[in-house]
């Protein structure tokens, strides 16, 4: 068992699809891809082995940690915010559990070979909980120690599991004889919302400002849940991955921390449908608030501070707000309808 291989959990996601072809055509990676869902096609000529299983099969990972000796872990296999809600205790289970016996497997892989595993985590700015911003929504940016107070048990879980990756990554066993850090390597980014070209939206809590043109594109009329003034960060899932990329390249003296934001711009909702109307002049778009969506987009910040992830690493987005969605979404969104 010579060679050091990539383990990729929720590998068929959009994430987990854009990485892994990254990583076997910029680096040659030997990528193990881990999902609940078959593989789709495309997928399948980059994985040199993908399991179809579940995170929470404790004999499955152990299996796999028999077989393979892992250098990187990407742990991006999650129950999201909405599911979450209706699901809790399987919400629990996958998200935190599911976390915990990767990262003790990890430290088991450690004391085998004296190797530290990158272990990367892609937390959620659902980990914040404002109290009143919806009273001021152009406040100040959040920096990653601020206002972690969540409200769905989504952030609680990706708090939980932040927190889970400095204790095993610093702390792990911290009473034992001989005990010593750095057995993982726990790296993290939290992200705001993310804006993808290549899949529908699923009805996810900051889906409003894709899903306005995604209806536009078939003459359908949408009525957006939240307020217009409502404000979030968002980002292209493109530099979302370039993200993951630059952290988990980066040397570990240069980082400062552990968990940092990273983002790139926070229009409102009033602009996103401006922009929708300036791409489909016709668009039927109306306003329907949901309470409880709006509750929960009030408690999440309007913007976040990733300057610490711009000064240790050298983050910096490609796509700014009319980019995003006049070079990246839009004309994917015009293909897929045409």
């Amino acid at each position: 068992m010579t060679d050091e291989y990539v383990l990729i959990t929720g590998a068929n996601g959009e994430i987990g699809q854009s990485l892994i072809e990254y990583l076997c055509r910029q680096n040659n990676k030997k990528v193990v891809a881990l999902d609940l869902a078959e593989p789709c096609q495309e997928l399948l000529k980059y994985c040199q082995h993908y399991i179809q299983g579940n995170i929470l099969d404790q004999n499955l990972l152990q299996g796999l940690f028999d077989q393979y000796q892992f250098s990187v872990i990407y742990h991006l296999a999650s129950i999201l915010s909405s599911k979450a809600e209706k699901v809790p205790a399987l919400a629990q289970q996958v998200n935190v559990q599911g976390t915990f016996n990767l990262l003790e497997l990890s430290v088991q892989q450690f004391d085998r070979t004296n190797q530290a595993i990158l272990f990367f985590y892609p937390s959620s700015i659902a980990a914040y909980g404002l109290p009143n911003k919806n009273n001021n929504p152009d406040a100040e940016k959040v920096t990653e120690n601020q206002y972690l107070n969540p409200i769905t048990l989504y952030g609680t879980n990706k708090l939980a599991c932040e927190q889970l990756g400095v204790y095993f990554s610093n702390h792990y066993r911290l009473l034992d004889d001989e005990f010593s850090a750095g057995k993982v390597d726990f790296r993290c980014l939290r992200f705001p919302g993310l804006i993808s070209a290549k899949t529908v939206p699923t009805g996810g809590t900051t889906d409003y400002g894709p899903e306005m043109l995604h209806h536009a594109a078939q003459n359908l009329p949408y009525a957006c849940f939240v307020e217009p003034n409502t404000r979030l960060p968002f980002m292209a899932m493109h530099d979302a991955v370039k993200s993951i990329i630059m952290i988990t390249e980066s040397p570990q003296k240069d980082l400062t921390q552990q968990i940092y934001n990273v983002t790139s711009f926070n229009p409102s909702a009033e602009e996103l449908m401006g922009i929708t109307h300036n791409a489909y002049p016709k668009a039927d778009i109306s306003w329907q608030l949901n309470p409880a969506r709006q509750k929960i987009v009030d408690s999440w910040p309007a913007d976040i501070d990733d300057s610490k992830a711009r000064q240790d690493w050298g983050w910096q987005p490609d796509y700014d707000l009319q980019t995003a969605f006049s070079e990246y979404l839009l004309p994917s969104i015009q293909k897929r309808y045409q």
